[in-house]
């Protein structure tokens, strides 16, 4: 699968600077469905310019700690999923619709009022971004059909799941132009088939299946309990939708390990490969290299050692940058420290 043992990666996103985003007004507000442009520091004529330079830091941070997969950090997102979901045809974002959110809380979305589509390649120049500043496996995310379902109010389709399918044909789409641009792996975030599993049994693995059909590269699913800030709750120690995903065609699936203790006999005997989430983005301290190390050597008695990958349990946006690095470092030193021992 890779060429290491326990190579490393972030899930997806990684702390914004603070000249770049209001981080105590983006952790007071929630991530949000809909554009907020408030949460920006810069004006709107130098916001993709001052993205571009945060991207780049992030790019190289990734680097100097030393992961071997590198993503953008979600760098130019108000939250993992508004910046797709709100750029398409089909939605009216003047007007949004309410819809109770993962954590029961109520959430403003876009209201869907005719047939989803993009009107151009939305995240292409960032997959071309990404690849043109570093040589080393890159990965971009983007969020899951059966998600975005979920964050949309549907008065259009004759139900929901007629729309996950076209939110599907829309990512199908945009995964084939982020591959052309020379990506490596493509990762749709799913956080929501956790929170919905018996909507998600209905339909969500016909739509990620048609979101991947023809996918030129590897391709990951994540799916997690929820931001550690937002969780006003203990994690669950099992997932309630989670080998329902042996039927997908993704290479990986990405789940957290660190925060909710899980119990690891979950994924025993399945044929993914997985990201195993060694870092417990709760905690207000770094892990130990030994931490991260028994936590993969944990999941190698699982399943085989050749098909795990080293992350966090979740995006790293809301925690503070020296907090992220430390912990990072962290995950790399003990990957170092497993893949030793499987040697």
């Amino acid at each position: 699968m890779y060429d290491t043992l326990f190579p490393t990666s972030l899930v997806g996103s990684y702390p914004q600077p603070d000249w770049l985003i209001d981080r105590e007004k983006l952790r007071s507000k929630g991530p949000p469905r809909v554009r907020d442009a408030s949460l920006w520091k810069m004006a709107e004529a130098d916001l993709a310019e001052a993205q571009d330079a945060a991207t780049r830091l992030a790019i190289l941070d990734q680097e100097e700690i030393g992961l071997d997969i590198v993503t953008d950090g979600e760098v130019r997102r108000e939250s993992y999923s508004n910046h797709l979901a709100t750029s398409l045809d089909g939605l009216d974002l003047e007007n949004p619709g309410t819809k109770t959110g993962r954590s029961g809380r109520p959430m403003v979305v876009p209201r869907v009022v005719g047939p989803i589509q993009r009107r151009e390649p939305v995240m292409e120049r960032e997959a071309a971004f990404l690849r043109k500043h570093t040589k080393r496996l890159t990965k971009m995310t983007l969020p899951g059909p059966f998600t975005m379902t979920m964050q949309a109010l549907n008065e259009h389709y004759e139900n929901e799941a007629a729309l996950a399918m076209a939110y599907a044909e829309m990512l199908r789409e945009e995964i084939a132009d982020i591959f052309a641009a020379g990506v490596d792996i493509v990762q749709l975030d799913e956080p929501y088939m956790q929170a919905e599993p018996e909507a998600a049994r209905a339909f969500a693995i016909p739509a990620i299946n048609h979101a991947l059909q023809g996918a030129a590269g590897r391709t990951v699913i994540h799916m997690c309990f929820g931001y550690a800030y937002i969780m006003d709750q203990a994690k669950p120690q099992g997932y309630s939708f989670l080998s329902e995903l042996e039927e997908c065609t993704a290479d990986e699936l990405s789940i957290e390990v660190a925060q909710p203790g899980l119990d690891l006999s979950l994924i025993e005997g399945m044929k993914k490969g997985f990201l195993i989430g060694a870092l417990d983005l709760g905690r207000e301290t770094p892990e130990t290299p030994e931490e991260v190390r028994d936590r993969l050597v944990a999941a190698a008695e699982r399943i085989p050692a050749a098909n795990i990958v080293a992350a966090p349990d979740c995006g790293m946006k809301y925690l503070p940058i020296d907090l992220t690095q430390a912990k990072l470092a962290a995950l790399v030193e003990g990957s170092a420290m497993a893949r030793a021992l499987s040697r």
